[in-house]
């Protein structure tokens, strides 16, 4: 059963699909925009309006806080009567380092504070921090995906490996639009969105566009 949603699908693979249609090629329309430069990196309120930059079209609960507890595997996440809580106290944590800024990236992910979308959601926010404080990003292609699933799980107990994963994979290509497509498409596979390419989503947006616009010149 499909998580409720404005598109009124019932269908979860369906669902599943629309989803990540719409947000990778949202995903590359906030790159491209000057929106996040409106929020402070490491905030809640940043990440709180990527979330619903990339999931309003499809849900009600888009950048709000959820209201069910939520568990993956034997994992609890951040039970909703201390939400508010475990969010105050991350915004609050240091992130001037790399190493303080992985440590906050893995507290917000324990936090888990949206009912979906949290890892996509929460990986272009580590990157807007590091991009801020360090002058670099992640580039997510150069992380496999096993690696990156196995190191999160231990995280919460042992930070160490998903730190040296991520060091690993540092960049100062900030401003490249392909490497960061590339990165959404890496960054969905590992929550099991494989279903469409982000660069092509992109060119067909353009195409369909541009024949748009040449009907409206005929017109």
């Amino acid at each position: 059963m499909a998580l409720q949603n404005k598109l009124g699908i019932t269908d979860s693979a369906e669902l599943a699909r629309i989803e990540e249609k719409i947000s990778k090629k949202k995903a590359v329309e906030l790159f491209e925009s000057d929106e996040l430069k409106k929020y402070r990196a490491g905030t809640f309120e940043m990440l709180a309006f990527i979330h619903r930059y990339l999931s309003s079209e499809i849900y009600d609960f888009a950048g709000k806080m959820r209201e069910v507890n939520l568990a993956k595997g034997n994992f609890r996440f951040a039970p909703v009567m201390y939400l508010d809580a475990a969010l105050e106290s991350i915004e609050k944590m240091p992130q001037s380092t790399f190493d303080e800024i992985i440590e906050k990236y893995v507290e917000m992910n324990i936090a888990h504070p949206f009912r979906e979308g949290n890892g996509r959601s929460t990986r272009i926010w580590l990157d807007q921090i590091l991009k801020k404080e360090l002058g670099k990003v992640i580039d997510w292609s150069l992380v496999d995906k096993d690696d990156y699933l196995m190191a999160m799980e231990r995280s919460p107990v042992k930070d160490v490996e998903i730190k040296v994963l991520l060091k690993a994979a540092l960049t100062d290509q900030v401003n490249s639009r392909e490497m960061f497509m590339k990165g959404v498409d890496h960054s969905y596979d590992y929550e099991g969105y494989s279903s469409y390419r982000t660069q092509d989503l992109v060119k067909q947006t353009y195409t369909q566009r541009k024949k748009q616009e040449m009907q409206e010149e005929r017109e």
